[in-house]
């Protein structure tokens, strides 16, 4: 069981890091010696193999699967998760596979239904606010709740910032709480959600105000590569439509591929935002430099 245990945390800790590569050797192993540990158990050590099972399939297997844009094997890991959370009778455990079906529903196109999911889970969690972490997990719902409505063209555009400023209103609140905790293998805190405030300004459409709230974090505080790097990408997708601005957009895709390269990568928005600064005028060094990201990126000119 210990062993066990050790092998699910590095699968979490690859997952942050973003080295997908190596994480995606080990789990098919993991998940099976998890599934025939659960098989040949019992009692209240089923119940801790359960818990590694939600654990490896959270957020190592499901969002490692929706990073690298396989939402149908996200969606099936999502699924197996859920069915080891529901022999736990956990109310929390149960919001956590809330949260990430959240984030399955969004990747696979559905922002309504992924915002209803996440409204479901709130609702759920607030009646068990007592439990060991709930109010980290409540805060990632409401960031998670407020990225699904930037993702929804159907509401009005000043309803989805007002919408969007309540959930970020309510996560950092929560945050305060909290402080920095890294729960369910999560990052949540005042640092993760001052990233979420650049991100989610950003698919606003607001990048003045993405470059305002980006001024006063250390992503460093968190001690996840992934969530470093989507910070500097968020960054630089909200500088490349300032003006005069389009060098340090790039510096940003260039720092963030330094700090976590597959998951920059695998990204459509960063390749995107390549692809619109390389027919730009840049200094000779920074268009150099992006060219080679474009490369490793697979974008064409």
């Amino acid at each position: 069981m210990t062993r066990l245990a050790a092998r699910v945390r590095r699968a979490n800790r690859l997952y942050h890091a973003a080295e997908y590569g190596a994480l995606a050797v080990r789990l098919p192993s993991l998940l099976a010696d998890l599934q025939a540990a659960a098989a040949a158990s019992e009692g209240r050590t089923r119940l801790r193999v359960l818990r590694l099972l939600a654990d490896a399939y959270h957020p190592a297997c499901t969002l490692m699967l929706k990073s690298l844009g396989y939402t149908d094997l996200a969606f099936i890991a999502v699924t197996r998760a859920s069915e080891a959370i529901a022999e736990l009778e956990d109310p929390v455990c149960t919001a956590l596979s809330g949260f990430f079906a959240t984030h399955i529903l969004m990747a696979a196109g559905s922002p309504q239904q992924a915002l209803s999911k996440a409204t479901a889970t709130v609702n759920l969690l607030e009646q068990h606010l007592a439990l060991p972490h709930a109010e980290a997990l409540l805060g990632e719902l409401h960031l998670i709740s407020a990225t699904s409505i930037t993702k929804d063209p159907t509401r009005p555009a000043h309803d989805r910032t007002s919408d969007v400023r309540s959930h970020l209103a309510e996560a950092a609140r929560l945050a305060g709480r909290t402080m920095e905790t890294r729960a369910f293998h999560l990052n949540f805190g005042p640092t993760n959600v001052k990233i979420h405030r650049v991100s989610l300004n950003a698919d606003l459409g607001h990048h003045g105000d993405a470059v305002t709230a980006g001024t006063d974090v250390h992503p460093e505080i968190i001690k996840a590569p992934g969530r470093q790097a989507a910070y500097h990408s968020d960054l630089g997708r909200a500088l490349v439509h300032v003006r005069g601005q389009e060098s340090t957009a790039a510096e940003r895709f260039l720092r963030a591929e330094l700090i976590a390269p597959q998951r920059v990568h695998a990204n459509a928005l960063i390749g995107d935002s390549v692809s619109y600064l390389l027919g730009k005028r840049l200094p000779a060094h920074v268009q150099r430099d992006l060219s080679g990201l474009a490369h490793r990126m697979g974008i064409s000119r």
